[in-house]
């Protein structure tokens, strides 16, 4: 069996010290909502408060600052999966109706 610590990555989800009738939360809900580890929390929060605006879009202090760190999260990424060409890498939110679309050729399921 690997050294896999379950406990420590239930460290990082802030969620899961919650207890109901003294029982450790269990999530089994991803399709949803996904639960985040509190570095995304925190990054988030970090972006919201510091850098909030739009990528690609604006040529002042914010508007770089957001594409910086969107092409940062791009190349992280890219390495992370072992991606030579960050640039084909595709970033959706709503994956699910995403490939819907995508398997569907666009038309709305029926």
């Amino acid at each position: 069996m690997s050294g896999f610590d379950v406990e420590a990555v239930r460290r990082d989800f802030p969620i899961l010290e919650r207890t109901f009738d003294g029982k450790p939360l269990v999530y089994l809900d991803s399709g949803a909502t996904s639960q985040k580890p509190v570095q995304v929390i925190e990054a988030e929060s970090d972006y919201y408060r510091l850098h909030n605006a739009n990528a690609h879009r604006g040529i002042y202090a914010l508007g770089e600052e957001a594409t910086e760190a969107y092409e940062g999260a791009r190349s992280r990424i890219a390495g992370f999966f072992g991606v030579e060409d960050a640039s084909r890498l595709v970033f959706t939110r709503g994956t699910p109706s995403r490939s819907t679309s995508w398997r569907t050729g666009g038309a709305a399921p029926s």
